[in-house]
């Protein structure tokens, strides 16, 4: 009865500067090396340089070298031919200096470095996927308790019948009671199991279970899952029965695992000597000491603002990603209309009252309120050095949730910096005339923006002149 745990998982709801000449390199570290004070001297040099108007800190993973090369030979190029803003501006890379080891077939869900820790799968059978103590008394089965399960699936499973808590060996159910499978965060149920006096079910030790049409829960990922239990107005929610899909799949894909690990580790050695090359030739990476996967993002953006105040002297600072569009002279341009240059600021496009997700790709779990803190919008924001400093400072003690931008709202709601509102920094893949910045593109679509730019001035059209 205990194998269940092994597919399902119970879950409480609820830059070195960059010079132009090749005076410092910040190749990835060693694999073996850990965070230790050797390590963080070697990812963090202590000596300071020019003074700089702006850093730039671009978010990339990895194995993103096209969009990295799109950048280099479109906005940072023009940067870096730029008569005055070659020596005011310096450019970064963030890069986390580890792959994840675990091939990404084998974890429990793209965003994160966990492994899918399946063993032993109970297979061609049906699995009570909860079962309740036998030694519980009968009393917290009572009428008056509410019992509600969640969950999440880390393989697909079919539910073939609902069941409900309650103890009724003796004097059988004395009201009607539903029971209700939802999809999280949806309002309706994918599916009902009633009880009643008359009929109770099947029952297993202290469950009564009802046969339902039997239905595929996916794997955990973006969409669909956790899926949950929730009290419906008649009753209590209670547990379920279900058989593993498509179980030789799955052992296939367990017997394969060592093989797939070996290849994964030798390149992931590949991916270091490429990633130490690129670092050589173009001088504009920094390796912060974190294992690069989306979950870890805000810990690769908390390590740059360390890497920032360490190494650096700027007074600004521009946080954008690799896939974004950005336009660095209408940013100063922009800083001077504005007279953007005071203390405890805040510039971005930022999104107010936004709903926390719970499933997904942007799956929360750890901020407990409805709605996030005020955030900016990720394609793009500048901050103020103080603030920077305060972030570099507080960086060990600072809790990291689903995504940077929305840690950046909940850290900056302890300080309370002063926000400017700038529709022009874009939330959505939109081109608009003056933009400062859009996101989410491909390497073609940024050349081609870049290349409008420089043809006429505006990355959105050039009416007859294309």
């Amino acid at each position: 009865m205990r194998n269940w745990l092994v597919l399902l998982c119970p879950c409480v709801l609820g830059a070195a500067l960059h010079l132009w000449h090749l005076w410092l390199r910040s190749p990835p570290p060693p694999r073996a090396a850990g965070p230790g004070a050797a390590g963080q001297s070697a990812l963090f040099p202590q000596w300071k340089f020019s003074h700089y108007d702006v850093v730039v800190g671009v978010l990339s993973a990895r194995n993103n070298h096209e969009l990295r090369n799109v950048i280099r030979n479109t906005w940072l190029k023009h940067l870096l031919q730029h008569p005055t803003l070659s020596q005011r501006v310096l450019v970064k890379f963030i890069i986390g200096a580890r792959g994840c080891e675990v091939p990404v077939e084998d974890r429990e869900d793209p965003y994160s470095c966990r492994l899918l820790n399946i063993t032993n799968p109970v297979l061609n059978q049906e699995i009570e996927a909860f079962s309740f103590p036998e030694d519980a008394s009968s009393s917290i089965l009572s009428e008056d308790r509410v019992v509600s399960v969640s969950f999440r699936v880390l393989y697909p499973i079919v539910i073939t019948s609902l069941g409900v808590f309650y103890d009724a060996s003796d004097v059988g159910f004395q009201r009607n009671i539903t029971v209700k499978l939802y999809q999280a965060e949806q309002e309706e149920a994918l599916f009902i199991a009633r009880f009643s006096p008359p009929s109770c079910g099947i029952q297993v030790n202290k469950l009564w279970y009802k046969p339902v049409e039997q239905f595929i829960l996916p794997e955990a990922g973006e969409g669909a899952l956790p899926h949950e239990f929730m009290e419906g107005v008649e009753g209590v929610a209670g547990g379920f029965i279900y058989t593993v899909q498509e179980g030789d799949a799955l052992l296939r894909s367990l017997h394969s695992r060592p093989q797939r690990l070996s290849d994964h580790m030798r390149n992931l050695r590949v991916e270091d000597a490429l990633l130490q090359e690129e670092s050589s030739v173009y001088d504009d990476i920094v390796f912060v000491d974190v294992v690069d996967t989306y979950r870890n993002v805000p810990a690769k953006l908390l390590d740059f603002y360390r890497w920032t105040v360490e190494t650096t002297s700027f007074s600004l600072l521009l946080k954008t990603d690799d896939d974004c569009y950005i336009d660095l002279e209408a940013v100063f341009n922009r800083i001077a209309q504005k007279n953007l240059d005071g203390p405890n600021f805040w510039w971005g496009n930022f999104r107010l009252n936004w709903a926390v997700d719970r499933t997904g790709k942007w799956q929360e779990l750890e901020y407990p309120s409805p709605a996030y803190p005020a955030f900016a919008c990720g394609s793009g924001y500048v901050i103020s050095k103080d603030i920077v400093d305060w972030l570099a400072g507080n960086s060990g003690r600072l809790k990291t949730y689903q995504g940077e931008d929305v840690s950046m709202g909940i850290w900056m709601a302890a300080i309370g910096p002063k926000r400017h509102q700038d529709s022009l920094w874009l939330c959505e893949k939109t081109c608009e005339t003056g933009m400062l910045s859009s996101p989410q593109y491909s390497p073609q679509e940024l050349s081609r923006l870049w290349e409008l730019k420089e043809l006429c001035g505006d990355p959105c059209q050039c009416e007859a002149k294309v």
